[in-house]
């Protein structure tokens, strides 16, 4: 979130919200001309299109973005989630090797140039 204020993080919260039911909407129609169930429509393709198509349909006058937002549709039901089985995974972590040595002096003694690796 960008906003600072608590007034205006509630405003960009519910802008969010309405810009996800907005493509979840336009998932639901793309999916329904198409005789597909909406939760086989990707999101991220959904997405994309929409961006890709929103310049377009801005600069097309109104009697001729019927046959866009056709196509647009088209283009959202045709990018679909693939079969995805098993898709659960344990919850755990794994730990991982570390990246740099640890600090084991006071750090205004490691930042002296004699310290230094030659690769930094």
């Amino acid at each position: 979130l960008r906003c600072k204020t608590p007034d205006m993080v509630h405003k960009e919260l519910w802008t969010h919200l309405l810009a996800y039911n907005l493509l979840r909407t336009v998932m639901a129609v793309a999916a329904g001309e198409s005789g597909i169930e909406p939760r086989r429509v990707s999101f991220k393709g959904a997405k994309q299109a929409l961006t890709a198509f929103a310049p377009k349909l801005e600069a097309a006058r109104p009697e001729n973005r019927a046959p866009l937002i056709d196509a647009m549709f088209t283009i959202i039901a045709y990018h679909r989630v693939g079969n995805r089985p098993g898709r659960w995974e344990p919850r755990g972590r794994k730990r991982r090797p570390r990246k740099a040595a640890r600090l084991t002096q006071p750090r205004d003694i490691a930042k002296l140039p004699h310290n230094r690796s030659k690769w930094f």
